[in-house]
């Protein structure tokens, strides 16, 4: 049911003359893997841009060798190194304050300058924080860095220092089996959040972690791709354009 009722939302807002925006961010890139391979071969497959975030500390020449000829792919920065430096008592957090603002910032810098130097054109000036999660002390820091955009895990907040690019279903249950969530939620999900939209243009970030899908979670991208692929409400677009939009 749905994603029949996920279909009627996008049904009504073609109706209506508006757009769904559409991305796909996959996290944790370091190198070339079967999943990741089976990752891309939907963005071809669907003419469908996506973004990969890379973890810089550990990304290979050979993931960009790959990505090299694929103009569909995005690559984002992933932190620097997704290590956790929060205590027990916390949640995981890579960018927080616990090694001192100037430190992450410096991290953040060179982070940039690593993805940027080895996927050139592919590299976009967006900060993706491991577990989605930054202190917010550091916002403010991120353009002067060289930074145009933040993607964490939610709906976007007005008033941000920095332009907010988010992703709003995550296919991924972590705290369950650690595979693809059930086909349903996930729509109920995306309905959920279009339903909220009331302009024009609506974003829907999807969030996949190509090194932990399994049936549940390709099942469900081959069915999104091939119901929205061709909707006339639907718009697949480059992040770069959502960083950019007004």
């Amino acid at each position: 049911m749905s994603r029949q009722q996920f279909l009627d939302t996008l049904n009504a807002y073609a109706e209506d003359g508006r757009t769904v925006q559409l991305w796909l961010r996959d996290d944790d890139a370091i190198a070339p893997t079967a999943a990741l391979s089976r990752l891309l071969d939907l963005s071809k497959r669907w003419n469908a841009p996506m973004t990969i975030a890379a973890i810089p500390a550990d990304a290979k020449i050979e993931l960009a060798r790959l990505l090299i000829d694929l103009p569909l792919i995005s690559v984002a920065v992933h932190g620097w190194d997704h290590t956790n430096h929060a205590p027990a008592s916390e949640k995981k957090q890579e960018l927080g304050l616990h090694r001192g603002e100037e430190a992450v910032l410096a991290r953040l810098a060179e982070g940039l300058e690593r993805i940027a130097g080895l996927f050139g054109d592919r590299a976009v000036p967006l900060l993706v924080p491991p577990w989605n999660r930054i202190a917010p002390a550091l916002l403010g820091h991120l353009p002067s860095l060289g930074y145009v955009a933040l993607s964490v895990f939610g709906p976007e907040r007005e008033e941000t220092p920095v332009k907010l690019v988010n992703t709003h279903v995550d296919i991924i249950d972590w705290k369950g089996t650690r595979g693809g969530r059930p086909m349903d939620i996930l729509y109920a999900e995306a309905s959920a959040h279009l339903g909220t939209g009331n302009t024009q243009s609506t974003n829907l970030g999807v969030l996949t972690h190509h090194l932990v899908h399994d049936d549940a979670a390709w099942d469900f991208l081959d069915d999104f791709f091939a119901l929205t692929a061709g909707h006339p409400a639907c718009q697949w677009v480059p992040v770069s354009a959502l960083m950019h939009a007004r």
